[in-house]
This record gives C-alpha cells, structure tokens and sequence, in this order.
C-alpha cells in the first residue's frame, strides 16, 4: 500500500499532486524540490505505477517486490537502489527478527518500499519535516537519515543482547554451573539470534562505505551529494562500531558454550567417581558375602560361635576405610 506521497521544497512539505507524474514533473520544474513516497509491501499492481513514472530499473524493481534480499548497493543509471535490514529484538523471548528496507533514490525523487516491521521511516519522517534545513539537502537527506536512524537502532540492539548475554554468563558460571538442562539449548539459541543480526549488520558496511566515499574503492557515488559524505562517514563509524560488537558477541557466546560443555563433562567425571566409589564400597561387602554364602561342607569358621559378629566387624571397618580413603581424594 502507498503510506505517503509528499513534495519537499527548501526542506518544507507543499501540497501536490496526487498522480505520481505530475509531482515529479512539478518537483523538477522546481529545481529545488523532490518527491517522497513511502510504500508498505506493494503489490505488483501498485508498484507498477511508480515503475512506470520514475523510471526504476526491472532488476531492482524485482527484488523490491520479491524482498529476501541482503544488505547491498546498486547503481542504476536512472537511480540508486539501495537494501536496508532493520532488526527488532524481544529481549523475554531472546529473538532477533529483521525487515526489510528498500530506498531508490535518483534525480528530485526518493522511493522507499517497507517490508516486514521494524523500519523506521514513520519516525525518520516526522523528524526530517522538523529539520527543514536537513531536509533542504534533498534526496541525500533522506538516504543518511534512513541509514542512520537503522544504523543507530542496531547499537541499540548491540547492547540489549550484550546486557542478555552477560546475565546468561552469570548464569553458566554460577556455583551450580548452569545446571538446567536446558542451558545449552538457550546458549545454542542465542547464538543463532547473534547470527541473524550479524546478517543484517555485515553485508552493510560495503554498501555503506561506498557511499561514505571511504575505502580502497572509494568514487563518487551518483544521485549522492558530496556534501553528504562527512555524515555517512559517521553512520559508517557506528556501523564498524556494531560490527564489532557483533564479533565480540559472537565470540564470547562461543566462549561459554565451551567453557559450559566443559563443566558438563567435569560434572559428569565427578558423578562417575562417586558412583565407582559407592559401587566399590557396596563390592566389599558383597564379596565377603558371597563367599561365606558359598555351600560347601567343609569351610573354615563355619561352626566358631564369634564368625558373624567378626565377619560384620570386618564389613564394616572395610567400608570405614574405603570411604576415609575416598572422602580424602574428593571422590565423595
């Protein structure tokens, strides 16, 4: 569905007309103007029309209808398009969930087409109108804000799960151990949810430096204002910022899965010690047992009247020494 369709000039929002023709055409004769649409999940049927207005290439065109698609940069000769993928945690749940945020950006005119939930481009819009002389910047504008706006969301979410994580370390290395049984199932979990947010975040930082005009491959990007380049610069900063909290999450997660592994076994080895120790203990007395149990006709102390009380005396100081012997090398 078409959420919004509004022309920006000098940074303020003007009344136009609601065919998509007529206020590109308008937002050009300007020269200082362009239009703004937003759409929610289009159809095919929707998204025809601005297709055929704006002049959008096929390809990106596909993939804006389709979704699925990672973090990437595309230069079209009429436009750029550019893929976005917002994240939304539930920290009661420990679930990391992803949209998809679309932005063709070209000549007097910005397209952005929403996906899924988490994109924050009701709240981008709202600000943008409040910040006419950022706004005044154009298309430009609404690309770093939107870049921006998910950019700083994924810190946000960076540290939630760091916070999530450290109580989940607290846990596996508490006195106990992380004894529940279901432990490495909710450790095994969250690192799929840091792998989810790792897919949002580290296929960006290409796409995000080019645009930023840093890196090795550095050009200038078209439809982009060099102006501009000095604040994607700094959403390229906080994104190697997330980057690198994604790393170390990723790490440490993988860090206490094996140090919980690792008392799982030492914990299993001591429960092996005590039951051969009970089960050594239990043996001495069976042994002695079976031997006086054996039915013969002639064995010694059978018919001497101090036989059972000895043979008792003897189980018990044997069991007395066997669990000294044991309590003193911690088997017990």
């Amino acid at each position: 569905m078409i959420v919004d369709c509004a022309i920006y000039r000098h940074g303020r929002r003007t009344e136009g007309p609601a065919d998509f023709s007529d206020a590109l055409d308008e937002a050009r004769a300007f020269g200082d103007a362009f239009v703004w649409i937003g759409l929610h999940e289009p159809t095919e049927a929707e998204f025809d029309q601005v297709t055929e207005e704006f002049g959008l290439h096929p390809l990106a065109v596909e993939d804006a209808l389709k979704a699925h698609q990672r973090p990437k940069l595309e230069v079209y000769d009429d436009s750029l398009f550019v893929v976005l993928k917002p994240v939304v945690y539930e920290p009661d749940s420990d679930t990391v969930s992803s949209g998809e945020l679309m932005l063709f950006v070209g000549d007097s005119f910005v397209v952005t087409v929403r996906h899924g939930e988490g994109a924050p481009l009701g709240s981008v819009r709202h600000r943008l109108e409040a910040e006419p002389e950022v706004l005044g910047h154009g298309p430009t504008a609404v690309l770093y804000s939107v870049a921006d706006a998910v950019v700083d969301h994924y810190l946000e979410v960076a540290d939630e799960l760091q916070t999530d994580l450290e109580g989940l370390e607290a846990e596996v290395f508490s006195p106990d151990g992380g004894g529940s049984r279901h432990t490495a199932s909710r450790i095994y979990r969250f690192k799929r949810q840091i792998l989810e947010f790792r897919r949002a975040t580290g296929p960006l930082a290409m796409p995000v430096a080019r645009l930023a005009g840093v890196g090795p491959a550095a050009r200038a990007v078209p439809f982009v204002d060099q102006e501009a380049q000095p604040y994607l610069r700094d959403v390229s900063d906080h994104l190697t910022r997330v980057n690198e909290s994604v790393e170390g999450l990723d790490r440490l997660v993988t860090d206490i899965l094996s140090a919980h592994l690792a008392q799982m076994s030492v914990r299993q080895n001591d429960d092996m010690r005590k039951i051969s120790a009970w089960a050594a203990m239990a043996a001495v007395p069976t042994m002695i047992a079976g031997v006086y149990g054996m039915n013969f006709d002639h064995m010694p102390e059978l018919h001497w009247w101090w036989t059972y009380p000895a043979v008792i005396l003897l189980m018990a100081a044997l069991e007395v020494v066997l669990f000294r012997l044991f309590k003193r090398r911690g088997w017990l």
